[in-house]
């Protein structure tokens, strides 16, 4: 079943095989690892100068059609699915759960474009590509500038063990805290049931993203060591004050508070927008119209998100063998069809090109993303097998193999800086066998 796993993607390269320093790394699926010593400038001259080239006037254009494509969907629904139109109560469910699935598709594709003026890859105007970004995030109950300020560490610091701000993995220490084991009993685990294992990717995906601006789910707890000791006492968690919201949180310096209350400002109007709805026409109405939708953008936004930085075949590093280099390497892309490529702007199909150039426009991302496989050859990772299916399937898979990372059995030296998942589901390789304490 490992060796099945492994079958991903691969663009053959020069050797980039590392000295005696590291030892025998091996990835979840028992791959063999070599630690990337290619650099920024190679990756960046690899790529077409045109592939720079960002327009505001193609970038408003893709969002007129996602405009569209919300409001025509609901103008039909709200005009044709009636109970004049549809007496049938059962099939009007079944039509509006259409809608929230669709306007949830729509919806996702303004993220996507608001995600990229966070970035500067929407136009050459910073003050556009904000202002744009507000309004569009906004809309969608996102803080803009909260959100972009710390994503922009996410990327800073991509499979940093650290400092990395997104679905950072869970130690072998922290696995066995939440269990309430010792470090040398993971091995002994018997297999996670299954339905543990739905409940977690359920809960994930129903409030990973409000649990990640509220509480720095999935984050990093290092907050004691922030530079301008704004992290004192503070961790992650409910009442921890680590979250996306407070312009005094750890997560931002003082100089980004008037921006963290701007992101909060743009919540209020667009909640007191929709208040104005609901009372125009009722919650239950808000509920069909806005909330289903919501919900399906957040799904999607965590599935995409976990599945861009969570692969058996993908590294982490701590600090003494971290680069940047190395860090962008550390994410996979994925296969999402029509979907992905159209509706989703082509997010998942072109994350690695995006962690190493993220002002890169999205239409011009597979031309990038085909020029830097040859600089990245080995350790450029891809799973496109069986399409829009395997990447729902991905959800699960993912989940099974990649429970806690260390460091692999052959390790030495600065290899044990260099950690891959391991879980207690006897897929792929082992975890370690630590003897127990006295």
């Amino acid at each position: 079943m490992a060796s099945q796993r492994a079958n991903r993607t691969v663009t053959e390269t020069q050797d980039t095989t590392t000295d005696d320093h590291y030892g025998m790394l091996l990835d979840t699926y028992g791959n063999e690892f070599k630690v990337p010593d290619f650099t920024i400038k190679q990756i960046r001259d690899a790529i077409p100068p045109h592939c720079f080239e960002r327009s505001a006037r193609r970038g408003f254009a893709y969002i007129a059609r996602d405009i569209l494509l919300l409001a025509s969907t609901f103008c039909i629904w709200y005009n044709f699915v009636t109970p004049n139109t549809v007496p049938s109560k059962s099939l009007r469910f079944v039509l509006w759960a259409i809608y929230g699935f669709l306007q949830g598709l729509f919806g996702t594709g303004l993220w996507v474009i608001a995600h990229e003026c966070g970035h500067q890859s929407f136009s050459p105007s910073k003050t556009l590509n904000d202002t744009t970004g507000w309004f569009l995030h906004s809309a969608l109950l996102v803080p803009y500038f909260s959100w972009k300020i710390s994503h922009g560490k996410h990327h800073k610091s991509t499979g940093h063990m650290e400092r990395d701000m997104v679905f950072l993995p869970k130690t072998r220490e922290v696995y066995a805290g939440r269990l309430r084991r010792t470090v040398e009993e993971i091995s002994e685990l018997t297999e996670e049931a299954p339905l543990m294992t739905a409940l977690v990717l359920v809960g994930r995906q129903l409030i990973g993203w409000p649990m990640y601006l509220l509480q720095n789910k999935t984050g990093h707890d290092n907050h004691e060591r922030q530079s301008e000791g704004r992290g004192a006492g503070k961790y992650n968690g409910l009442m921890g004050g680590v979250n996306h919201f407070d312009p005094s949180s750890p997560l931002y310096d003082a100089k980004d508070a008037k921006f963290i209350a701007l992101s909060d400002l743009g919540l209020g109007l667009m909640a007191l927008a929709l208040y104005e709805l609901a009372q125009a026409f009722g919650w239950k109405n808000l509920l069909v119209w806005y909330f289903v939708p919501y919900l399906w953008v957040n799904h999607w936004l965590v599935a995409i998100t976990y599945l861009q930085h969570t692969d058996g075949s993908l590294p982490h590093y701590g600090n003494k063998s971290w680069t940047f280099a190395r860090g962008a390497a550390s994410t996979i892309d994925r296969e999402f069809g029509f979907i992905g490529r159209s509706l989703f702007h082509g997010i998942i199909e072109t994350h690695v090109l995006h962690h190493y150039v993220s002002t890169i426009p999205f239409y011009n991302a597979d031309e990038a993303s085909e020029a830097i496989k040859p600089v990245m050859g080995q350790h450029y990772r891809s799973n496109t097998e069986g399409g829009p299916l395997g990447f729902l399937k991905a959800l699960w898979t993912s989940s099974r193999w990649c429970q806690w990372v260390e460091h692999s059995q052959g390790a030495k030296g600065l290899g044990k800086d260099v950690v891959f998942y391991r879980n207690r589901n006897g897929l792929g390789m082992q975890p370690l066998k630590m003897e127990k304490s006295l």
